[in-house]
Protein backbone atom coordinates (compact mmCIF):
# COMPACT_ATOMS: atom_id res chain seq x y z
CA UNK A 1 0.00 0.00 0.00
CA UNK A 2 1.36 3.40 -0.94
CA UNK A 3 2.16 5.68 2.02
CA UNK A 4 0.43 9.05 2.17
CA UNK A 5 2.57 12.06 2.91
CA UNK A 6 1.67 14.69 5.50
CA UNK A 7 0.33 17.19 2.93
CA UNK A 8 -2.07 14.61 1.47
CA UNK A 9 -3.39 13.70 4.92
CA UNK A 10 -3.77 17.37 5.84
CA UNK A 11 -5.68 18.05 2.60
CA UNK A 12 -8.05 15.18 3.36
CA UNK A 13 -8.65 16.49 6.87
CA UNK A 14 -9.46 19.93 5.43
CA UNK A 15 -11.84 18.40 2.86
CA UNK A 16 -13.55 16.30 5.54
CA UNK A 17 -13.90 19.37 7.71
CA UNK A 18 -15.51 21.34 4.88
CA UNK A 19 -17.97 18.54 4.08
CA UNK A 20 -18.80 18.06 7.77
CA UNK A 21 -19.48 21.79 8.18
CA UNK A 22 -21.68 21.97 5.09
CA UNK A 23 -23.63 18.79 5.95
CA UNK A 24 -24.16 20.06 9.49
CA UNK A 25 -25.60 23.25 8.02
CA UNK A 26 -27.85 21.22 5.71
CA UNK A 27 -29.46 19.40 8.62
CA UNK A 28 -29.60 22.50 10.83
CA UNK A 29 -31.41 24.49 8.12
CA UNK A 30 -33.74 21.60 7.39
CA UNK A 31 -34.59 21.23 11.08
CA UNK A 32 -35.11 24.98 11.47
CA UNK A 33 -37.42 25.03 8.43
CA UNK A 34 -39.46 22.14 9.83
CA UNK A 35 -39.75 23.94 13.17
CA UNK A 36 -40.92 27.14 11.43
CA UNK A 37 -43.47 25.19 9.37
CA UNK A 38 -44.77 23.26 12.37
CA UNK A 39 -45.06 26.35 14.58
CA UNK A 40 -46.76 28.33 11.81
CA UNK A 41 -49.24 25.52 11.19
CA UNK A 42 -50.06 25.13 14.89
CA UNK A 43 -50.49 28.86 15.54
CA UNK A 44 -52.62 29.24 12.42
CA UNK A 45 -54.85 26.29 13.35
CA UNK A 46 -55.49 27.85 16.77
CA UNK A 47 -56.57 31.18 15.28
CA UNK A 48 -60.17 31.25 14.12
CA UNK A 49 -59.49 34.46 12.22
CA UNK A 50 -56.59 32.89 10.28
CA UNK A 51 -58.56 29.71 9.57
CA UNK A 52 -61.48 31.71 8.20
CA UNK A 53 -59.10 33.87 6.16
CA UNK A 54 -57.25 30.94 4.57
CA UNK A 55 -59.95 28.31 4.19
CA UNK A 56 -62.99 30.57 4.02
CA UNK A 57 -61.89 31.95 0.67
CA UNK A 58 -60.93 29.45 -2.02
CA UNK A 59 -58.91 32.08 -3.89
CA UNK A 60 -56.68 32.62 -0.84
CA UNK A 61 -56.14 28.87 -0.46
CA UNK A 62 -55.29 28.41 -4.15
CA UNK A 63 -53.09 31.51 -4.02
CA UNK A 64 -51.04 30.05 -1.17
CA UNK A 65 -50.58 26.77 -3.04
CA UNK A 66 -49.44 28.65 -6.12
CA UNK A 67 -47.11 30.78 -4.00
CA UNK A 68 -45.48 27.62 -2.62
CA UNK A 69 -44.89 26.29 -6.12
CA UNK A 70 -43.55 29.60 -7.40
CA UNK A 71 -41.16 30.01 -4.44
CA UNK A 72 -39.66 26.54 -4.94
CA UNK A 73 -39.27 26.97 -8.70
CA UNK A 74 -37.86 30.50 -8.34
CA UNK A 75 -35.41 29.49 -5.63
CA UNK A 76 -34.23 26.43 -7.56
CA UNK A 77 -33.82 28.32 -10.83
CA UNK A 78 -32.31 31.55 -9.53
CA UNK A 79 -30.29 30.59 -6.46
CA UNK A 80 -26.96 30.83 -8.27
CA UNK A 81 -27.63 34.51 -9.01
CA UNK A 82 -28.97 35.30 -5.52
CA UNK A 83 -26.96 36.25 -2.50
CA UNK A 84 -26.93 33.65 0.23
CA UNK A 85 -28.92 35.93 2.54
CA UNK A 86 -31.66 36.40 -0.09
CA UNK A 87 -31.85 32.64 -0.68
CA UNK A 88 -32.13 32.07 3.07
CA UNK A 89 -34.99 34.58 3.38
CA UNK A 90 -36.85 32.85 0.55
CA UNK A 91 -36.35 29.46 2.20
CA UNK A 92 -37.78 30.83 5.44
CA UNK A 93 -40.67 32.43 3.55
CA UNK A 94 -41.43 29.11 1.87
CA UNK A 95 -41.41 27.38 5.26
CA UNK A 96 -43.94 29.90 6.58
CA UNK A 97 -46.25 29.62 3.56
CA UNK A 98 -46.09 25.84 3.76
CA UNK A 99 -47.00 26.08 7.43
CA UNK A 100 -50.09 28.11 6.54
CA UNK A 101 -51.35 25.47 4.13
CA UNK A 102 -50.40 22.55 6.40
CA UNK A 103 -52.41 24.04 9.25
CA UNK A 104 -55.28 22.04 7.78
CA UNK A 105 -53.86 18.84 9.33
CA UNK A 106 -54.47 20.22 12.83
CA UNK A 107 -58.09 20.78 11.85
CA UNK A 108 -58.55 17.38 10.20
CA UNK A 109 -56.57 15.10 12.56
CA UNK A 110 -56.33 14.57 16.30
CA UNK A 111 -53.26 16.17 17.82
CA UNK A 112 -52.17 12.90 19.43
CA UNK A 113 -52.06 11.03 16.15
CA UNK A 114 -50.20 13.92 14.52
CA UNK A 115 -47.52 13.75 17.21
CA UNK A 116 -47.26 9.95 16.98
CA UNK A 117 -46.99 10.05 13.20
CA UNK A 118 -44.36 12.78 13.41
CA UNK A 119 -42.12 10.60 15.59
CA UNK A 120 -42.66 7.62 13.28
CA UNK A 121 -41.72 9.79 10.30
CA UNK A 122 -38.69 11.23 12.13
CA UNK A 123 -37.40 7.77 13.01
CA UNK A 124 -37.89 6.41 9.50
CA UNK A 125 -36.42 9.54 7.94
CA UNK A 126 -33.33 9.49 10.18
CA UNK A 127 -32.71 5.84 9.36
CA UNK A 128 -32.96 6.35 5.60
CA UNK A 129 -30.87 9.54 5.73
CA UNK A 130 -28.11 7.69 7.60
CA UNK A 131 -28.21 4.85 5.08
CA UNK A 132 -27.90 7.32 2.23
CA UNK A 133 -25.06 9.18 3.92
CA UNK A 134 -22.90 6.21 4.91
CA UNK A 135 -23.58 3.56 2.26
CA UNK A 136 -20.95 3.00 -0.40
CA UNK A 137 -23.52 1.63 -2.84
CA UNK A 138 -24.63 3.93 -5.64
CA UNK A 139 -28.30 4.83 -5.08
CA UNK A 140 -28.85 6.50 -8.47
CA UNK A 141 -31.21 3.72 -9.56
CA UNK A 142 -33.39 4.35 -6.49
CA UNK A 143 -33.47 8.04 -7.35
CA UNK A 144 -34.58 7.38 -10.93
CA UNK A 145 -37.23 4.88 -9.81
CA UNK A 146 -38.44 7.29 -7.13
CA UNK A 147 -38.91 10.14 -9.60
CA UNK A 148 -40.85 7.91 -12.02
CA UNK A 149 -42.97 6.53 -9.18
CA UNK A 150 -43.65 10.08 -8.00
CA UNK A 151 -45.15 10.92 -11.39
CA UNK A 152 -47.32 7.83 -11.13
CA UNK A 153 -48.42 8.85 -7.63
CA UNK A 154 -49.50 12.28 -8.82
CA UNK A 155 -51.54 10.74 -11.65
CA UNK A 156 -53.12 8.22 -9.25
CA UNK A 157 -54.00 10.97 -6.78
CA UNK A 158 -55.69 13.00 -9.52
CA UNK A 159 -57.67 9.93 -10.63
CA UNK A 160 -58.70 9.20 -7.04
CA UNK A 161 -60.06 12.73 -6.69
CA UNK A 162 -62.84 11.58 -9.01
CA UNK A 163 -63.03 7.90 -7.99
CA UNK A 164 -62.93 8.57 -4.22
CA UNK A 165 -61.73 5.04 -3.44
CA UNK A 166 -60.54 4.47 0.14
CA UNK A 167 -58.64 1.36 -0.96
CA UNK A 168 -56.80 3.26 -3.69
CA UNK A 169 -56.09 6.08 -1.24
CA UNK A 170 -54.46 3.63 1.18
CA UNK A 171 -52.43 2.09 -1.65
CA UNK A 172 -51.27 5.53 -2.80
CA UNK A 173 -50.25 6.41 0.75
CA UNK A 174 -48.29 3.17 1.17
CA UNK A 175 -46.45 3.67 -2.11
CA UNK A 176 -45.84 7.31 -1.19
CA UNK A 177 -44.12 6.25 2.04
CA UNK A 178 -41.86 3.84 0.14
CA UNK A 179 -41.07 6.41 -2.56
CA UNK A 180 -40.08 9.21 -0.17
CA UNK A 181 -38.17 6.86 2.11
CA UNK A 182 -36.12 5.85 -0.92
CA UNK A 183 -35.74 9.45 -2.10
CA UNK A 184 -34.51 10.44 1.37
CA UNK A 185 -31.64 7.94 1.12
CA UNK A 186 -30.90 8.92 -2.48
CA UNK A 187 -30.98 12.67 -1.82
CA UNK A 188 -28.77 12.31 1.28
CA UNK A 189 -26.16 10.48 -0.77
CA UNK A 190 -26.44 12.94 -3.65
CA UNK A 191 -26.03 15.95 -1.38
CA UNK A 192 -23.06 14.37 0.40
CA UNK A 193 -21.36 13.53 -2.90
CA UNK A 194 -21.98 17.02 -4.29
CA UNK A 195 -20.66 18.78 -1.20
CA UNK A 196 -17.65 16.43 -1.14
CA UNK A 197 -16.43 18.29 -4.23
CA UNK A 198 -16.25 21.55 -2.28
CA UNK A 199 -12.84 22.72 -1.13
CA UNK A 200 -14.02 25.67 0.93
CA UNK A 201 -17.02 27.02 2.83
CA UNK A 202 -18.08 30.07 0.84
CA UNK A 203 -21.19 31.75 -0.51
CA UNK A 204 -21.53 29.31 -3.41
CA UNK A 205 -21.13 26.12 -1.37
CA UNK A 206 -23.44 27.48 1.32
CA UNK A 207 -26.14 28.00 -1.31
CA UNK A 208 -25.69 24.42 -2.51
CA UNK A 209 -26.07 23.29 1.09
CA UNK A 210 -29.23 25.40 1.44
CA UNK A 211 -30.75 23.75 -1.62
CA UNK A 212 -29.85 20.40 -0.12
CA UNK A 213 -31.71 21.39 3.04
CA UNK A 214 -34.76 22.32 0.96
CA UNK A 215 -34.68 18.95 -0.81
CA UNK A 216 -34.47 17.00 2.45
CA UNK A 217 -37.14 19.23 4.00
CA UNK A 218 -39.54 18.36 1.17
CA UNK A 219 -38.70 14.66 1.51
CA UNK A 220 -39.58 14.74 5.20
CA UNK A 221 -42.80 16.73 4.73
CA UNK A 222 -44.07 14.33 2.08
CA UNK A 223 -43.05 11.24 4.07
CA UNK A 224 -44.88 12.63 7.11
CA UNK A 225 -48.03 13.47 5.15
CA UNK A 226 -48.27 10.02 3.56
CA UNK A 227 -47.73 8.35 6.94
CA UNK A 228 -50.39 10.62 8.44
CA UNK A 229 -52.89 9.43 5.85
CA UNK A 230 -52.23 5.86 7.06
CA UNK A 231 -51.88 6.29 10.83
CA UNK A 232 -53.68 9.58 11.49
CA UNK A 233 -56.98 9.58 13.38
CA UNK A 234 -59.37 12.06 11.81
CA UNK A 235 -61.57 14.23 14.00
Amino acid sequence: MQDLDFNTLEARRVDDSVVATLMRNVYLWMTAALAITGLTALVTARSEMMINFIFGNQLIWIGLLIAELVLVIWLSARIEKMSFSTATVMFILYSVVNGLTLSVIFIAYEIGSIATTFFIAAGMYAGMALIGFFTKKDLSAIGKFGLMALIGLIIAMVVNMFVQSSGLDLLISGIGVIVFAGLTAYDSQKIRNTLALADDVNDITMKFALMGALTLYLDFINLFLYLLRIFGNKK
